[in-house]
């Protein structure tokens, strides 16, 4: 399985603060965003692949084109800002 965390307004848009996607199903981020998509609709997809969002794999920012492999953790989060 691959665990997908979603983080500050991504989780609040989305309702959910994680999700699992199997390992078989997805070779890639932009497949685990399909799958996610596919089950959970398009506010997923809309929220997902906004140019702004960012994505690491294990704790390391990747692209959407970056493979993934069971018992990866795919994280999804908005630019962080502060002041």
């Amino acid at each position: 399985m691959i665990k997908v965390v979603l983080f500050a307004s991504l989780r609040e848009a989305l309702g959910k603060s994680e999700v699992e996607v199997s390992a078989e199903e997805v070779d890639r981020i932009s497949d685990v965003i399909s799958r996610l998509s596919q089950a959970h609709g398009d506010t997923w997809r809309e929220s997902l692949t906004s140019e702004n969002i960012l994505v690491a794999i294990n704790q390391n920012m990747v692209a959407d084109d970056h493979p993934v492999t069971d018992g990866d953790e795919v994280a999804f989060f908005p630019p962080v800002t502060g002041g």
